[in-house]
């Protein structure tokens, strides 16, 4: 059957990435977030100056940030249609 010069065509490439691969990237990033977070307690413990409190801080507020960063999806332009809005193409004219 010939093809049709109104059906729309769909490019692979603009498929999204496994849920899997999104799902270990995410997890990649939290557990890094939270060695860091570790590595604040350790120096925190370990380290007799005025930095240590910046230590404790870091070790007590990135916890809240790995979490919403590692919640916060990154959009690739094969995701679908924005949450903004309709995305609108320029009509020909």
């Amino acid at each position: 059957m010939a093809r049709g010069d109104s059906e729309e065509v769909h490019s692979i490439t603009s498929a999204r990435a496994p849920h899997s691969a999104e799902v270990d990237h995410r997890e990649r990033n939290y557990l890094i977030s939270m060695a860091i977070r570790v590595a604040c307690f350790l120096a925190f413990v370990a380290v007799d100056h005025w930095i240590r409190w910046v230590l404790l801080l870091g070790a007590v507020v990135l916890p809240y940030i790995a979490v919403v960063i590692g919640n916060s999806a990154i959009r690739n332009p094969g995701d679908g249609p924005s949450p903004f809005g309709v995305d609108r193409k320029e009509l020909d004219g």
